[in-house]
């Protein structure tokens, strides 16, 4: 009787999971344990998952894109994005902008003569941009996140900068997660994405902040407040992303990329917001590195 009416006093959740709760915490440990096998027993096994993880989120967002009438070309994006990635191992920033400018080139070229040279080309400005904005979402930010096995001190490994990154990234998704479903009420931007709220934004923030203060500390050797900053940078940024996706499909009218990750949807559904916090984590340590 008595635990019966202490059950009364414990906060029920505002809103649903909405999503089946154990195939996603399923899916989640099997890759964390793929990205920390190749991490630690490959030298360039971070790259591989870079690498492989590109493709496919390529191959997913061009699927979707073909499906809705627009002309994108699919082995053009994979292989741009894959010479994107590469070249920044021995070159890192150079070598990736080199990389990306060629493929900006070769895709404004390629989709004006789609058609053969007496043919004129359609919807030229919406397909060109689309390509462009695809490179630079997954492939361009991708590399940023390939490049955190290029960052090393006397006291931290590649790795170490690596699983700092991934511990922010989950402890964003689990605190943002866990306060949206508990106490979310304010939505954040309904008009884009009418899930996210700012209390779950509020939890992000939180973790996010409190585990880069701590994994700067002790795996990085770094000042507690630099980890505060990365923590809340990649929160920003991840929210965002998380939004830019969220437009994405409601005006390809979709709900997942693919069907491929139980419990998350496509593998881009599980990017969305890695890609630019991938990027901000590593312009924000590697600045760090050089003072």
């Amino acid at each position: 009787m008595e635990q019966h009416q202490k059950s009364h006093h414990l906060p029920k959740p505002r809103n649903s999971a909405g999503r089946d709760l154990k195939a996603a915490i399923t899916t989640g440990l099997i890759l964390g344990a793929l990205v920390l096998l190749a991490v630690f027993t490959l030298p360039i096994g971070w790259y591989l998952i870079v690498a492989c993880a590109i493709a496919v989120a390529t191959w997913e967002v061009h699927a979707r894109l073909n499906e809705k009438g627009y002309l994108v070309q699919r082995w053009l994006l994979i292989i741009a994005g894959q010479a994107m990635l590469w070249m920044s191992w021995p070159f890192q920033t150079k070598g990736l902008v080199s990389a990306y400018v060629v493929a900006v080139l070769v895709t404004m070229f390629g989709r004006l003569f789609h058609h053969g040279r007496n043919t004129p080309p359609k919807n030229y400005l919406r397909d060109t941009a689309v390509s462009i904005f695809v490179l630079t979402w997954i492939p361009l930010f991708g590399s940023f996140a390939a490049m955190l096995s290029r960052l090393e001190t006397e006291s931290a490994s590649p790795a170490m900068f690596i699983i700092t990154f991934m511990l922010c990234v989950i402890a964003s998704d689990t605190g943002g997660y866990i306060a949206g479903v508990m106490f979310g009420k304010r939505p954040l931007a309904p008009a884009v994405s009418p899930k996210k709220s700012w209390e779950g934004f509020a939890g992000s923030v939180f973790f996010g902040m409190l585990t880069g203060s701590i994994a700067v500390t002790f795996l990085l050797g770094i000042h507690w407040w630099i980890g505060a900053l990365l923590g809340l940078c990649l929160v920003v940024c991840a929210t965002l992303g998380d939004l830019v996706e969220s437009q994405f499909k409601r005006e390809l009218g979709i709900k997942d990329m693919s069907n491929i990750l139980p419990g998350h949807g496509g593998l881009m559904d599980r990017l969305d917001g890695m890609l630019p916090a991938a990027m901000v984590t590593w312009l924000l340590l590697s600045s760090v590195m050089n003072l």
